[in-house]
């Protein structure tokens, strides 16, 4: 109970926040349309014509928006995120509420199939632009990793009530039904969005078509350079992988194995999403782990062991179970690997680089719907869900290792964070980019009387005084003193001259330092941040009497 009662309290505070609150409304409605969508397409699909069609289905949802990703990601760097989401929200209302005209109509299903395809190149950037968009919103850390957990606890609670309903609906009426209540879940959505108020601003990135096209590859060059985000993508890759084979196995599996019928594909999934609303009131006690690299390892097993236990055992409430359990590794994963990705990639490229994850994982959904279907007329249907249920177990043991070293390097460093948080120049900054100039920092110690930087020097670092007393000097005449927190040297990394003043330690004393390029990036990438820059800059310029610089 205290945990429970502990989850639910992180999640008020989650709530209380406006903004966040805003767009955890407009995630959970997007899917609620999503999933009873998707359940009543793969019905519809496989009423037509079997297996093969529903994989058919598929692909056309997933393959196509994998090739728009890279280009739809970088309009969530170019603008504002919130509006990059409210015509994804918009679009994907037109396109659906169309579909459902046709099958009101009696209409071709290859229309409905082509309506449905144009949706989801819509909503090819939306959850780039949504993941990117959420540490805009949150205000510290904690609230960062709570919001992330709150998102996979509004997801699984969506993606248990539409599959649910999409089930209910099925029974009692006709899928134009289906289809025109999400119509209307994604205009709801869309009204919410446009409430949101980013706390943090950014700068947009202006750029022309050729340099949009060029900037698309930007999340790819940033995974090329950094392993650990590389990782964490190709494994976000491979769970989708396994994702999509149990899409499609479900329906196989709900109809000709277990004898559930249509509506047990809905309930199928909405196991699933039982499981993650359990699984996301447990992810929540993720705020201020450690652990987060452990955590995505053990969900990945959790993705796959379960349904090796309906391979063994065919039966309805075996399977119920087991996807429930997938559920709630499906909460840990995203709550921890989202999160990892967020402390480790620049805001500037964020968006880009959940385009590269989205782009793999939607061609990895596309690639498993053209598998099942072999695997199932090849080996069975039981076999199939047994190779599915064994390969990320398999998967995350090879990898054990370098997700441990992740939670030792991507740990929040506390004290290293509020001493930046205290620095006017950084106070502006989105908690997540504060998390990350605070893993770039570097200790550099000095003792009495040594000379930190000289006059004529040119300027390479910013420093932030942990402990102990400078002293400045300009043409060798004492200008004043910096104990802990003050902070030095951004006056000539920002106005790119060399140094003309002296800084000299006082007693023995201990800073952080940045590096010029990773100072310059921070601080100029946020409008808040640049001109708390140059104020600082001007008023320590005005004491100086002169073009005198740090």
């Amino acid at each position: 109970m205290n945990r429970l009662a502990q989850s639910l309290r992180i999640l008020r505070e989650v709530f209380a926040n406006a903004e966040l609150r805003r767009l955890e409304l407009a995630w959970g409605g997007f899917y609620l349309g999503e999933w009873a969508l998707v359940v009543t397409l793969f019905v519809i699909a496989f009423n037509a014509g079997g297996v093969a069609a529903v994989g058919l289905v598929s692909v056309l949802r997933t393959l196509p928006p994998a090739l728009v990703v890279p280009f739809s990601a970088v309009l969530a760097d170019r603008y504002r995120r919130e509006r990059v989401l409210l015509v994804v929200h918009l679009v994907r209302a037109a396109t659906i509420g169309a579909a459902a005209a046709v099958l009101f109509l009696d209409g071709p299903v290859a229309v409905v199939y082509t309506l449905a395809t144009m949706a989801a190149l819509a909503s090819a950037g939306f959850r780039p632009a949504q993941w990117a968009l959420l540490p805009m919103l949150a205000r510290t850390p904690r609230e960062l990793v709570a919001a992330n957990a709150a998102s996979s606890t509004v997801e699984s609670v969506a993606s248990l009530a539409g599959p649910a309903l999409a089930g209910v609906l099925l029974a009692v009426s006709a899928p134009g039904v289906v289809f025109a209540v999400s119509a209307g879940f994604f205009v709801s959505s869309g009204l919410l969005v446009t409430r949101i108020l980013p706390r943090f601003e950014r700068q947009a990135a202006q750029r022309g078509i050729a340099e949009v096209e060029r900037g698309s590859l930007a999340g790819f060059r940033a995974l090329a350079h950094d392993p650990q985000p590389r990782l964490l993508t190709a494994l976000f890759a491979a769970q989708t992988f396994v994702r999509g084979l149990i899409a499609v196995l479900a329906v196989v599996a709900s109809i000709d194995l277990l004898r559930m019928g249509d509506s047990g594909v809905g309930y199928l999934n909405a196991a699933v999403g039982a499981g993650g609303f359990i699984g996301a009131l447990g992810a929540l006690s993720l705020v201020g782990s450690r652990r987060l690299g452990r955590t995505f390892g053990t969900a990945l097993v959790l993705w796959g062991a379960p349904v090796l236990a309906v391979a063994a055992w065919p039966q309805p409430a075996v399977a119920l179970v087991a996807l429930a359990v997938v559920g709630v590794g499906r909460s840990a994963l995203d709550t921890s690997g989202l999160t990892l990705l967020q402390r480790l990639v620049a805001d500037r490229v964020l968006a880009r680089v959940f385009g590269v994850r989205e782009t793999l994982s939607l061609a990895a959904i596309g690639v498993a719907s053209l598998v099942a279907p072999i695997l199932v007329t090849s080996i069975g249907i039981r076999s199939a869900l047994a190779v599915t249920g064994a390969l990320l177990p398999v998967i995350a043991l090879l990898c054990w290792r370098p997700l441990e070293r992740m939670d030792a390097e991507t740990a929040v460093r506390e004290r290293e964070v509020t001493l930046l948080r205290g620095t006017p120049i950084f106070e502006p900054l989105p908690p997540a980019t504060i998390e990350q100039l605070a893993s770039r920092l570097a200790l550099v110690r000095a003792c009495a009387g040594g000379t930190i930087i000289r006059q004529g020097d040119p300027g390479d670092r910013f420093y932030v005084i942990s402990k102990g007393e400078v002293e400045v000097l300009v043409d060798g005449v004492a200008t004043g003193r910096l104990g802990a927190g003050g902070y030095f040297g951004e006056i000539a990394l920002l106005r790119n001259v060399p140094r003309t003043a002296t800084v000299r330690a006082v007693d023995d004393v201990e800073l952080y330092t940045l590096e010029r390029d990773v100072f310059v990036s921070a601080v100029t990438g946020h409008p808040q941040s640049e001109a708390s820059a140059d104020a600082v800059v001007s008023t320590r310029l005005g004491k100086l009497g002169s073009p005198a610089v740090l």
